[in-house]
């Protein structure tokens, strides 16, 4: 296995071979993933926003262009890149041309602030940031200058002006403290020769969901997050034909690889991009793309049950909806499953794994009272009592968790670490759950303190 990003830890070896064994891990990065879907799917539709359009060979030719841009304008494989973008077209692109770069691109949610993207690039010593100009009334690119002057490794400032935006920002410039400046549409440049990677690397590193304070990151390797994908994709039988709509934020891990956008472009769907998740919009880009399969948190689904019974949307091409953050209260998911006429599916996790997830084929009953099962057979579950004991079946304990998409250790986190892990490997998820008989979990709170 390919030596680890400094300040992450790995997997043992023992179970490195054991993933592999299993198929789990099949060495291929995700760059390659969307190469192949090119290959072999160029002329499908590969991502929908708005109007705009682009085709799995338009994509791809995309990001080999802004990689090898990305390239010239001195960003280094290894290199850590903050990604602050809504859910526009140029998420995916930057993604996946960072990727390709070998660039370590560290998504961040649109709600991040100076305080937030301060800390992250400090701990990651990021060389880049790619944001919109403004957004909203945010000035991405005055947040970021500030920045820069705080932190002398970022010296690379690319944006670019959604529609309906304007920036007061002109096009490439360097300031007095020696940051550079550039519109993204200028990161292009003829493609050479493929980089070679190895898929044991870290591919990105996710925040992790709700935290609170200075931001913990999750290092995730191309093996374990294409695993994570293509096992959510099967999971939920995803096919060429269907229509994934990312109404969460396009970096958060459900829609990103649970299966969402990786999990869809795996098995050549179509991927559309809503970046307002409120009724309104989602709803009727539902309606107009005829999407299958979305995943939702519980405040939007209200919201989506909310307009349901006052307006009239087409919804019937959705077949499957995912309930992802905190559990549903089985009333909600009735009614919500009623409105929507599709199955639902619970799911509970975060960057850092493990998913849990009821089944689609499961019976009702759980399905709107409990989170199901591990995604992955080699998922080692215990619920253990606050001396660390394995608690009987039926009784309530903190889950803890390791496997091949759950990470051994935070990013730059070591006293962290040494709490949130176990000697053996195990992450506190801080969650408390039970086990039914049937095997299920159920989620009942957060573990105090």
């Amino acid at each position: 296995m390919a030596p680890m990003l400094e300040g992450c830890t790995p997997w043992p070896e023992e179970f490195v071979d054991r993933y592999c064994a299993a198929g789990h891990w099949r060495g291929s990065t995700l760059d390659d993933l969307l190469r192949r879907r090119a290959l072999e799917h160029g002329p499908r539709t590969a991502l929908v926003h708005g109007a705009a359009r682009l085709t799995y060979g338009q994509l791809d030719r995309r990001v080999d262009r802004m990689a090898a841009g990305f390239r010239l304008r001195g960003v280094r494989p290894g290199q850590r890149v903050v990604v602050h973008l809504p859910n526009v077209p140029e998420f995916v692109v930057v993604l996946f041309a960072l990727l390709r770069s070998g660039a370590v691109p560290v998504p961040c949610p649109s709600a991040y602030r100076a305080e937030e993207l301060s800390a992250v690039v400090r701990l990651t010593q990021a060389v880049g940031y790619v944001g919109p100009g403004t957004y909203g009334g945010f000035d991405h690119t005055a947040t970021a200058a500030d920045i820069a002057a705080r932190w002398p490794f970022l010296r690379r400032v690319f944006t670019f002006e959604p529609p309906g935006e304007s920036s007061p920002y002109g096009g490439a410039r360097t300031d007095p403290a020696g940051c550079h400046y550039f519109p993204l549409d200028s990161v292009d440049a003829p493609p050479g020769p493929a980089l070679r990677q190895s898929a044991g690397q870290v591919a990105l590193l996710l925040p992790r969901d709700g935290t609170s304070g200075a931001p913990r990151l999750v290092p995730r390797t191309h093996d374990d997050l294409a695993y994570q994908a293509r096992a959510a994709a099967e999971l939920v039988s995803l096919t060429a034909d269907d229509v994934y709509l990312a109404a969460l934020p396009a970096g958060a891990h459900l829609a990103l690889g649970g299966p969402g956008i990786v999990g869809t472009f795996a098995v050549g769907g179509t991927v559309v991009l809503a970046e307002d998740p409120g009724p309104a919009a989602a709803l009727a880009a539902v309606a107009r793309e005829r999407a299958t399969v979305t995943s939702v948190v519980p405040d939007v689904a209200l919201s989506w049950l909310d307009t349901l019974s006052a307006a009239r949307f087409d919804v019937s091409s959705l077949r499957l909806v995912q309930l992802g953050g905190a559990p549903v209260p089985g009333t909600t998911a009735e009614r919500l499953r009623a409105a929507l006429g599709c199955r639902l599916q619970q799911v509970v996790g975060g960057a850092e794994g493990p998913l849990l997830l009821t089944r689609p084929a499961d019976p009702d009953e759980p399905v709107l009272t409990g989170q199901g099962r591990p995604l992955s057979p080699d998922d080692e579950i215990r619920l253990v009592d606050g001396a660390g004991r394995d608690v009987a079946d039926g009784e309530t304990g903190e889950l803890l968790a390791r496997g091949p998409y759950t990470p051994r250790g935070y990013y730059r986190a070591p006293e962290h670490d040494a709490r949130a892990f176990t000697a053996d490997g195990y992450l506190r998820t801080g969650h408390l759950a039970r086990r039914t008989p049937a095997g299920d979990l159920l989620v009942t709170g957060r573990v105090e303190g």
